[in-house]
């Protein structure tokens, strides 16, 4: 359980690190290095926007559950 618990942990982790570095950035950020300065037509999008808010909460969601199960797991031996 707690094998599958630190995996799942870990993918959650790399999809959360990459979901932050997609959102639109307020100018001058990681975003920018990757493109995000840039106006484009499909970039501004706020269905996008919010779809990409959307999956971000729910990941950071899934986070915080499998750290909260993993501790609990770890320190109950």
């Amino acid at each position: 359980m707690i094998l599958g618990l630190s995996i799942v942990l870990m993918l959650v982790s790399l999809l959360l690190i990459m979901l932050v570095l997609l959102h639109k950035g307020k100018g001058g950020g990681l975003s920018d290095l990757f493109g995000g300065g840039v106006t484009s037509s499909l970039g501004g999008s706020s269905v996008v926007e919010r779809n990409l808010d959307r999956l971000t909460i729910v990941s950071g969601s899934v986070w915080i559950v499998c750290v909260v199960a993993l501790g609990l797991l770890i320190q109950r031996g």
